[in-house]
């Protein structure tokens, strides 16, 4: 079953974060975030400094077993420290999926 994980943070310090995260993405050099099929990083747009980003995996187990590697805990940590707050996780099953 397909999985998805919304990871809601406050940040002032967002361009600090996208720079990391492009650092992270070209170190890791294989898809859009490790072993996830599709990761979007968005702002709301009705809260300023606040974001969510969405990673899409094949399963809970691969998703589980991503956020054992090392350098995804590093790249964890690190970012939470550019946050204002701690994030929020919500870990989703897909139980339908409609269009691309």
């Amino acid at each position: 079953m397909e999985f998805v994980q919304i990871v809601e943070f406050s940040s002032t310090r967002i361009d600090e974060i996208r720079a990391f995260s492009e650092e992270f993405q070209a170190q890791q050099g294989s898809g859009p975030g490790g072993t996830a099929s599709a990761v979007f990083m968005t702002a709301d747009r009705d809260t300023p400094n606040r974001y969510l980003v969405i990673a899409q995996f094949a399963s809970y187990e691969e998703a589980m077993e991503n956020s054992k590697r090392p350098e995804v805990t590093a790249f964890a940590q690190a970012v939470g420290a550019l946050c204002d707050g701690p994030p929020v996780f919500r870990n989703l099953d897909v139980v339908e999926r409609r269009g691309a």
